[in-house]
């Protein structure tokens, strides 16, 4: 002891040596009795209060009993409120709680609450002890009964408090009112047991050991519960105060039956905040914080690792203040409370509670939302004020105030009620006044807990940067059961894929199946994911309906004509003529009003090819109306296309609809469909899905390939939106074990209805587009734009802030000035006054609108050999003029200004289409001096030019190439000749590689050219989420983002291994590859294989092929599974297209299947 003191008096930082020592002596089992006894002794050494405060002078430390008063709890007379909290909890406990269970949670932490209290008079501990009791004794089940009670013993041991010395008055009026009292005096060590009023009591049972005594202990408990009893005694809670400490008097150790002390069974764990639960998957019901929010005024000092020599100021400062934790709420200094709460949602039981105290400094507001943002549900438990500690230092809210418009909540003294901030606060304080602050008390439980817990799982997996996104707060239920989930199931995807997959253009598969189980379940029709067809809108949808079909005349509903060619609307070419039945005549669109009897008089009189109908709302409910309008349509050989969508709804109880009705009983005729736009989410207003069901499968088909032809495909991540919906809505309902009902077949026979167009049967029939594939297939897609290369960390980050986020403002989401820049920096674009983008879902989409334009003032595109198929065959679709450019294998199949020229010569009104730097299929580049030179050619004839730079940006094998710089030379063309512009197509999910994310800007910087696209009809715009995205991806770029920089340069390397591996394994097996620099796709030619003869097995069949620069697609795609384009696609006589952005299992794969077709044709 005395060497143990001499070490103390040294100094502060000798004296905490010394006490860590003895704690660590008091963890090991070896050392633990003998630490015990020494704390025991120690603590007797100086067990007064003059004793104690001389120990801190001499000694540097001080042990102390800690006591309400002493922090002015009688001053600030807790006890009416105390008192009250424990009424209103009786209150509810009585009322609210009915399940048993509960109960028995609720009555323990009354109990528990209760036995920490100090605050409370004779009379008043009395009164909540035994109501406490009472409600143990009234639990339904005995076992249950027993610990209750049981764990109200200790409520009746109180340390000389109010003239009560332990429990012996307890004793004898227990056993004066004729209750049988049992006593444990451990081995006669217990002094007030030894009173005689206590011993001489014939109701009064003594017990000295429980297992040798169990005769005594028996007589007072059923046969039932006795075993319940035993092994809650052995731990021995029921001992007094000693007994709750482990230790007797003199420190030496009581032990239970088993010979362990209460310390030998509980465990204690060094953890930070909950990260041993974590750590460990230990689930808690209950967790309780009160944790520091004042952010050290020294952050520099927090960082420190607290060493053996740590100074007494730095230990010190330890206890009042909280680290900076990387949460927004660190402005706050809710950090610390933030990390808990995150902390907590990963162990906290789907049903558990946490309970904080919080600080109410920072505002009622912020306090709330720190809870509500991360999805949970809030209960303000208790409220009041509380004197800030005069040892905590404010200055760093101060700081905080000075640099943000936040204001802090202090109060002058506990009577004050008008806020002031932190500022005023702490030049009060320095000027001696008191401070206070609110202090309120939170219940929090999970809204949706499995939903929120995967969300936070996410986070976990590296993306806590985009933790601060998150806001899971709502004012409306409905809207918070829609997002809540979605979030999840993106979590979900982001996480387990490491690319989107192939979808067909069709739509997703799992959407089309999703939408027609949908359609089974709630509505009875039996549809299939073939009877479906996805658009990214319904304008879209119906746009290319009409574009298709090519009516003559076609009569369209007024609420839907609003964004279809203007030129359409504006046509009087609507008499019939012979002529016009032979000739394929620009479409004419007559408006209708939304009533059905109004429009079967137009139907009538008119005669049109195609009507789009929508159908008034006071005629939805019976199928009268629907049926009607099938019964004209069919009678005069027209098609219909009727729209649903402002009568479908999303919802578990969704309204009488009278078309769906008719589609439980009856088949859709050949010559309907129905046109349903998915707009009504409660999250986000602009985003839109819209499809198309036919059970007709030559229309189905038919529309499957123009969607691809003019879209693209629809935004995956939109059908994943509403996709998670239908998932929803399905999981809600139990599955229907009857039979589905029979539907009755049409009687009369089906009329012809109006044909596809034939430009639009002839483009369909050869165009090379994608391979339908059944759910079974696993096919390896080597003929598709699009990269399956794994989607970067910054990505994926940005595509879940994009749909976590609540009330982006519009400049977040404007991604003008971005793009500008980067069209500046990579090609040389200059804006100006004139300069206008405009933004599609796709690329594609303004290619086609740019084409519709050539075809509206007369123009002619010219497209050089080696451009991209789906291009080429979507301007023969909308029946463009169109030319071939020839160029030469010398130079790659680049355009040349001697190509260039010799074919423009003799074009009136030419449009030129150049693939650029990075030339599409080939995957050569063209240079800044070859691009000057050309535009010089295009601006001696007054053509306009398409530059699609949209599958540029990944260049691998192009040392020596800078990009372009062509601002100054299109200036200069510009002013020598009106007639020529220059309109730059692009699109960033090749050069941000953001896989499965579309989006495509046009630029351009001629009034007329911007005015008349205005014109061409609706176009589906980028969703607000895509354009956040984009715009993140964006800055990080602009701020030479570390992570994103790397990524890029990683997936240029890895396509520059990719050419090198394809190259070589294509060489071997007797093609010829054409040598590329960028992009993801490469061509060669089979010069091996022309003119061979091969045997393919297809199906149950097997057929003998002559191969030729036409069919090797198909050969290879029967024999392999390998998709490519062929020569038909290219252009280039001879030439494949290969890409080589694949998932890597699927790279190999494919390598695989070029080896394999290899040795088929050599057998």
């Amino acid at each position: 002891m005395e060497e143990f003191l001499k070490q103390c008096q040294q100094s502060g930082d000798a004296a905490y040596s010394a006490l860590r020592s003895l704690l660590e002596r008091l963890e090991n089992p070896i050392t633990r009795k003998d630490a015990r006894i020494f704390l025991a002794e120690l603590h007797n050494r100086f067990d007064t209060k003059e004793a104690s405060e001389k120990c801190l002078e001499t000694y540097h430390f001080q042990i102390q009993d800690i006591y309400v008063e002493q922090y002015e709890a009688n001053d600030c007379d807790l006890e009416p409120v105390a008192y009250e909290f424990f009424t209103q909890a009786s209150v509810q406990y009585e009322e609210e709680v009915a399940d048993s269970k509960a109960q028995v949670t609720a009555i323990h932490l009354i109990i528990g609450t209760l036995q920490r209290m100090n605050v409370f008079c004779v009379e008043n501990r009395d009164t909540l002890t035994h109501k406490a009791t009472g409600y143990s004794a009234k639990l339904l089940k005995k076992p249950d009964q027993c610990r209750a009670v049981y764990a109200c013993s200790h409520l009746f041991w109180v340390d000389d408090q109010d003239g009560i010395k332990d429990g012996e008055r307890y004793a004898t009026e227990c056993a004066d009112a004729g209750i049988r009292v049992l006593l444990f005096d451990y081995e006669n060590t217990y002094p007030w047991c030894k009173i005689e009023s206590v011993n001489q009591h014939p109701l009064i049972t003594k017990v000295n050991n429980w297992e040798e005594d169990r005769d005594s202990v028996e007589e007072f408990f059923e046969d039932g519960v006795i075993s319940e009893v035993r092994d809650l005694l052995k731990v021995g809670l029921a001992c007094g105060h000693e007994g709750l400490t482990c230790n007797g008097h003199s420190g030496q150790p009581i032990y239970d039956g088993e010979k362990k002390t209460l310390l030998d069974r509980v465990e204690f764990h060094e953890s930070d905040l909950l990260s041993y639960c974590r750590d460990n998957h230990i689930e808690l019901e209950r967790i309780v914080g009160c944790i520091p929010q004042i952010l050290n005024p020294n952050p520099d000092a927090m960082s420190k690792m607290i060493t053996e020599n740590a100074s007494e100021e730095f230990l010190h400062s330890l206890s009042n203040y909280c680290a900076i934790q990387g949460f927004v709420e660190d402005q706050f200094g809710l950090g610390l409370i933030a990390r808990a709460v995150e902390e907590g949602i990963s162990v906290i039981k789907p049903l558990g509670i946490m309970i904080f105290n919080v600080g109410g400094r920072p505002g009622q507001a912020v306090c709330e939302r720190l809870f509500e943002r991360r999805g949970l549900r809030i209960n303000k438990l208790w409220q009041t004020k509380i004197l800030q500690a005069a040892d905590t230092d404010i200055s760093a809210l101060v700081e905080i105030e000075k640099n943000s418009r936040h204001r802090f909540e202090f109060f002058m003294g506990l009577v004050g009620d008008q806020p002031i901030c932190a500022r005023t606060a702490w030049a009060y304080a320095k000027a001696g006044g008191r401070i206070s602050h609110a202090l309120s008390v939170y219940s929090c439980q999970l809204r949706q807990p499995n939903q929120v817990k995967k969300i936070f799982e996410f986070f976990g997996n590296g993306f806590h940067d985009i933790s601060s996104s998150l806001d899971l707060s709502f004012e409306d239920d409905s809207v918070a059961d829609e997002k809540i989930p979605f979030l999840a199931y993106l979590t979900n995807v982001l996480k387990e894929i490491s690319f989107f997959p192939y979808e067909q253009p069709a739509g997703s598969r799992r959407f089309r199946s999703l939408v027609s189980a949908f359609m089974r379940t709630y509505h009875r029709i039996p549809l299939t994911a073939d009877n479906i067809v996805v658009f990214p809108s319904r304008t879209v949808a119906i746009e290319s309906a009409l574009r298709l079909l090519s009516p003559r005349l076609a009569i369209v509903d007024e609420q839907l004509t609003r964004n279809l060619p203007r030129q359409w609307l504006t046509s009087l070419s609507i008499e019939r003529t012979e002529a016009a039945k032979t000739l394929e005549e620009d479409i004419t669109v007559i408006e209708a009003p939304r009533q059905s009897d109004l429009m079967v008089e137009l139907i009538k009189k008119l005669k049109p090819q195609v009507v789009v109908s929508g159908i008034a709302q006071f005629e939805s409910v019976t199928s009268a109306a629907f049926e009607h309008l099938l019964d004209t349509t069919k009678e005069i050989e027209c098609r219909l296309f009727l729209d649903i969508s402002d009568h479908f709804e999303l919802s578990s109880l969704p309204n009488s609809n009278g078309v769906l009705k008719y589609l439980a009983g009856t088949p859709l005729p050949s010559h309907a469909a129905i046109v349903c736009g998915l707009l009504k989410n409660q999250v986000y207003s602009d985003l839109e899905v819209a499809f198309v069901i036919s059970e007709d499968a030559t229309m189905f088909k038919a529309l499957s390939k123009t969607v691809e032809l003019l879209q693209g495909n629809t935004a995956i991540i939109s059908q994943y939106y509403y996709g998670c919906l239908f998932h929803e809505l399905l999981a809600f309902q139990l599955a229907d074990r009857h039979p589905p009902s029979q539907r009755v077949d049409e009687k009369a026979k089906t009329s012809e209805a109006i044909g596809f167009s034939s430009s639009a049967i002839s483009v369909l029939d050869h165009a090379e587009l994608s391979i339908n594939e059944t759910d079974e297939s696993s096919l390896i897609h080597m003929d598709v734009d699009q990269s399956f290369l794994p989607i970067t960390t910054p990505v994926k980050a940005a595509i879940f802030e994009s749909f976590a986020r609540q009330n982006i403002a519009e400049s977040e989401t404007d991604v003008t000035s971005g793009i500008k820049q980067l069209i500046h920096s990579s090609y040389g674009f200059v804006s100006n006054g004139n300069t206008e983008l405009i933004y599609a879902d796709c690329p594609v989409a303004l290619f086609n609108k740019l084409v519709l334009y050539c075809i509206q003032e007369g123009g002619t595109f010219c497209f050089p050999t080696g451009s991209n198929g789906n291009y080429v065959s979507a301007a023969k679709f909308l029946k463009a003029k169109i030319i071939n450019v020839q160029t030469n294998p010398e130079v790659g199949f680049k355009l040349t200004e001697k190509t260039l020229a010799s074919s423009l010569e003799n074009i009136h009104k030419p449009w030129v289409y150049i693939s650029g730097p990075t030339v599409s299929p080939t995957g050569l580049v063209y240079s800044n001096e070859e691009m000057k030179t050309l535009l010089t050619v295009c601006a001696k004839f007054g053509a306009r030019v398409v530059l699609d730079t949209s599958f540029s940006g990944v260049e691998f094998n192009s040392k020596g190439q800078d990009g372009w710089d062509l601002g100054a030379t299109l200036e200069k063309l510009s002013s020598n000749n009106p007639d020529f512009c220059a309109s730059l197509l692009g699109g960033l999910f090749f050069k941000m590689l953001t896989g499965g994310i579309k989006f495509g800007f046009l630029l351009l910087n001629q009034p007329s050219l911007v005015d008349a696209f205005h014109g061409l009809g609706g176009l589906s715009k980028p969703h607000s989420t895509i354009k956040y995205t984009l715009k993140k991806l964006l800055d990080l770029q602009e701020g030479k983002s570390e992570d994103l920089m790397n990524a890029i340069a990683e997936k240029k390397e890895l396509l520059g291994s990719r050419y090198k591996q394809l190259k070589e394994t294509l060489e071997k097996c007797g093609w010829e590859v054409l040598e590329a620099q960028a992009g993801v796709s490469i061509v060669a030619k089979p010069s091996a294989y022309l003119g061979k003869n091969v045997k393919i097995k297809n199906g149950a069949s097997t057929q003998e092929i002559k191969l030729d620069d036409s069919n090797i697609r198909d050969a290879m795609l029967l024999s392999t599974d390998l998709c490519i384009n062929s020569a038909a696609w290219t252009g280039i006589p001879g030439y494949c297209r290969f890409t080589i952005a694949l998932e890597e299992s699927d790279f190999k794969r494919a390598l695989d299947c070029i080896t394999k077709f290899k040795s088929i044709i050599s057998n």
